[in-house]
């Protein structure tokens, strides 16, 4: 009953089953419309940044221009007290009336798209979330246009890959190119738009997703210079490659200190959140509430409005007055908390990168002096890290706004102790709360499958009962009868005089053919067509085969000859699985060291 036709000759066609990666011809196309992607989310940046200087212009200067100018420059006086307040009321009645989905930072909305969604975002999400973040921040919002560019390059990647006949994995490849290319054009950062996409949004690290997002974000990266400019975004004076045990400590401390603000900011956020959800009042009202505590910010401390670019180039520049520096950490921090909770729209990255600066300043007060400007950048980058719970990210993004290279050793130290502060400190970061408030749960480990790992020959069982397929049906009894033992197997393999596997038969099946009072058939007349597994395989693909075909066991034959060599089932998979969670929790000392005088030390096992 087997079919030849079905089965793979030798070990040579399965080296290409169990090789390095799974990625097949799609990625090309794939790779095509990223490119598009590429191209076009870099017109969307820089249709978003002109918005954002238009509405700048207007809310606070009164004119039409899309030369952008800091809002912190207005002669409004207490009239700029309700600009942020205006803003916040336009954005709650478009996100009532246009889509909810506009409200946030923009990352974790792109989460949920691709995780809840299937990577379908809405049209109008690609217009209202640009607008929306443009009325945001120029009505004062103390945001980064970077959140909104994500998401808004992220819909219309979704949105063409909605109008071709692709699956769910695909349209997340195109989704999170068109979020890298966004962030690409709007920071000239190209490699760490790409980590970012791996590190947050793509939950995995395969070259079918990796290619088209890293081509996409490379051709935003080079048709910004064409669009919107050269990098990088801020120039920094000249550091030294080494800066000596002194300096190394100081970075272990400023990526504690990053790593605490880091947590402090993140319970802020969502503190506020909790707190907005008590008013009696509906949330299309709650972005005005939040703008008021902007425009009060405001008038205490201009430069907290705004994306701020200029503070941070002036912070990175280190000849900023201590005055500056403690707006932003109070000031900048307290209106961002609120207004982020409150539900408006707006991005993370430069308010982070403006209050990781300013506590580099605090920093630069008492640890060694490295160079102007060098505790500010090394605060930026483990702000980033620790806040995002993107190590890699934040020290390329660091590395390429700022093209200084010599840094590169501090921020490995600084941003990874921020990033493990924070682990230890908070179970969700800023990006992933949300989602997990929502019901939704997503891990941000990467680990290799231990069913990878594992070989179906390592996990089968060769104790079993198989059927000759000659029997008849009276032979059947008298088997069943002579073995009890195997009476708790759910599949009997029939085989040949040379156990070769010729098809399958099910307990319930063969009990009710034993019943039978037709003792003159034979046992191949009743049997299915085997799906069988083969020894070499890893256990993960057993278990898609199982996915696939709704099945829990498979005979193991040889791959040459269908042999007859074992069974593999779930409860030979859990097996293996318990096996790999030994070797993560079960501690012991393998090593016997012998001391002087004889001594002994003993081993020792948990």
């Amino acid at each position: 009953m087997s079919n030849p036709g079905v089965r793979e000759k030798g070990s040579s066609a399965y080296s290409q089953e169990l090789g390095d990666f799974t990625t097949t011809a799609r990625v090309i196309p794939l790779s095509a419309a990223a490119i598009g992607i590429g191209i076009l989310s870099t017109f969307v940046a820089w249709a978003l940044l002109r918005l954002i200087a238009f509405f700048t212009n207007a809310f606070y200067y009164g004119r039409v221009s899309t030369v952008f100018r800091s809002p912190a420059g207005n002669h409004l006086g207490w009239f700029a007290v309700l600009i942020p307040v205006a803003g916040g009321l336009v954005i709650g009645l478009m996100a009532r009336y246009g889509s909810e989905r506009i409200r946030g930072h923009g990352i974790p909305e792109a989460l949920e798209s691709i995780l809840i969604n299937g990577s379908k975002v809405q049209p109008r999400l690609a217009i209202l979330k640009p607008v929306s973040a443009a009325i945001s921040i120029g009505s004062g919002g103390p945001f980064g246009a970077e959140g909104p560019i994500i998401m808004t390059g992220g819909a219309l990647g979704s949105v063409i890959s909605q109008l071709f006949h692709l699956t769910a994995a695909e349209r997340k490849t195109l989704l999170v190119a068109g979020a890298a290319a966004g962030m690409s054009a709007t920071f000239a950062t190209p490699i760490a738009a790409v980590l970012l996409a791996v590190e947050l949004l793509l939950f995995e690290w395969k070259p079918r997703s990796a290619i088209p997002v890293a081509l996409a974000s490379a051709t935003a990266g080079a048709a910004r210079r064409y669009v919107l400019g050269l990098g990088p975004l801020f120039p920094v004076p000249h550091h030294a490659i080494f800066i000596g045990p002194q300096g190394l400590l100081g970075c272990v401390l400023a990526g504690l200190l990053a790593g605490g603000l880091s947590a402090l900011l993140t319970i802020g956020v969502y503190a506020a959140e909790d707190s907005f959800k008590k008013l009696p009042i509906h949330w299309m009202w709650w972005p005005a509430i939040g703008g008021l505590a902007v425009g009060l910010g405001g008038m205490i401390f201009p430069q907290a409005l705004g994306v701020g670019y200029d503070t941070i180039q002036s912070l990175l520049q280190g000849d900023v007055p201590r005055e500056v520096i403690a707006g932003v950490l109070l000031v900048k921090s307290a209106i961002w908390v609120i207004s982020l909770g409150s539900g408006t729209s707006g991005g993370v990255l430069a308010p982070l990168l403006m209050m990781g600066a300013a506590l580099g300043g605090v920093e630069a007060m008492f640890l060694p002096n490295e160079g102007a400007g060098f505790w500010p950048l090394i605060g930026m980058g483990a702000i980033l890290g620790g806040t995002m719970r993107a190590p890699f990210t934040a020290i390329l993004f660091a590395l390429e706004l700022t093209h200084d290279v010599n840094v590169l050793l501090p921020l490995l130290v600084a941003a990874m102790l921020a990033h493990g502060t924070t682990v230890l400190l908070l179970k969700r970061s800023i990006l992933t709360e949300k989602v997990a408030r929502r019901g939704f749960h997503l891990t941000r480990e990467y680990a290799t499958d231990p069913l990878e790992v594992l070989l179906v020959r390592e996990a089968m069982r060769t104790k079993l009962a198989a059927l000759p397929a000659e029997a008849t049906i009276e032979d059947l009894r008298h088997i069943l009868v002579r073995a009890p033992a195997h009476r708790r197997q759910h599949l009997y393999p029939v085989v040949d005089r040379e156990r070769r596997v010729k098809g399958v038969i099910t307990r319930n099946e063969l009990r009710k053919l034993t019943e039978s009072p037709t003792a003159e058939a034979s046992l191949a007349d009743v049997l299915r067509e085997p799906v069988v597994a083969y020894p070499d395989q890893s256990l993960r693909t057993a278990v898609l085969r199982m996915a696939e075909t709704g099945l829990t066991g498979f005979p193991v034959v040889d791959r040459d000859n269908w042999q007859l060599l074992g069974m593999i089932s779930l409860d030979d998979l859990l097996l293996a699985r318990v096996r790999n969670l030994h070797e993560e929790h079960r501690r012991e000392r393998v090593l016997r060291l012998r001391l002087p005088f004889g001594g002994r030390t003993k081993v020792t096992r948990n």
